[in-house]
């Protein structure tokens, strides 16, 4: 068992196994650098748990079906149970990410810095499913971002920047894996940017 402490001083006992999805975590764990109690001072207790969540139900999921030697109709149930299955863990994932701007943003942050690429593609596709076919106002009116730049203003940064405002007539793909996470990072620096010319 590992012990992790938030940033609010939270103490969490983990199974070893579950938090070798960080790769971080993991790391300290090979170099026996973590001893009694593993600070991590980036992560506030809310979010760690829900970490912890996710990588609980990620490794018992990538479990199941290895410990699972029974006949196959034990196996449906299980799986219909929610006990395992690539069906099950999907929709669970998709429930996962049904948070709070701010806390999807949390755990965004702590995926990185606890390195934890399953949960960085997750939660980055969140993010690009939220901005994904949006105009930069309804955009901003999702992450609250106030505009107060003058009509002469924004006219300007539209004209300099016209690339940014164009929209895709294609569709982009539905799949996850490492462009996503490029892909929604550039699309967040992009808003805080754009965010930034407009205080």
């Amino acid at each position: 068992m590992l012990t992790l402490r938030s940033s609010d001083y939270e103490e969490f006992e983990v199974e070893e196994a579950v938090m070798m999805k960080s790769e971080i975590i993991r790391f300290m764990i090979e170099d026996d650098c973590a001893n009694n109690v593993i600070p991590l001072p980036n992560v506030n207790s809310k979010t760690l748990a829900l970490v912890i969540e996710y990588c609980n139900k990620h490794v018992h999921a990538a479990a199941k079906p290895a410990d699972d030697d029974s006949d196959a109709a034990e196996t449906t149930s299980a799986s219909s149970a929610g006990g395992g299955g690539e069906v099950d863990l999907k929709k669970w994932d998709a429930e996962f990410v049904k948070v709070a701007t701010a806390t999807l943003f949390d755990l965004i942050m702590a995926a990185n810095y606890l390195d934890i690429k399953g949960l960085q593609d997750l939660t980055c596709r969140a993010v690009v499913d939220m901005i994904q076919g949006k105009s930069p106002e309804e955009i901003r009116k999702t992450f609250n971002i106030k505009n107060d730049l003058t009509k002469e203003e924004e006219e300007a940064i539209r004209s300099e920047n016209s690339w940014a405002f164009e929209r895709c007539s294609l569709p982009l793909p539905v799949r996850t894996g490492p462009p996503w996470l490029l892909l929604a990072l550039i699309l967040i620096a992009s808003l805080l940017v754009y965010s930034y010319l407009l205080i």
